[in-house]
């Protein structure tokens, strides 16, 4: 009985460090991605919010100035 217990409990201290171990690759993981993913997603609203302000494109701006001339 005591045997038995003591597998069961090594089973689950085992199980446990494993789950640590992979919670702890996910978290790694999260720390490399999340960054980016916030700096692209803020780059993108920046982009936006110039075209709102500004909607002609770079090549509208061009042709005006070309036949503006």
């Amino acid at each position: 009985m005591d045997q038995d217990l003591i597998r069961v409990l090594e089973k689950i201290s085992n199980a446990l460090e494993e789950n640590t171990t992979i919670l702890n690759r996910i978290a790694d993981h999260y720390d490399g991605v999340v960054p980016v993913m916030t700096r692209n997603a803020n780059r993108v609203e920046k982009a936006h919010e110039e075209v709102e302000a500004e909607p002609r494109s770079p090549l509208d701006k061009m042709y005006e100035t070309v036949f503006n001339n």
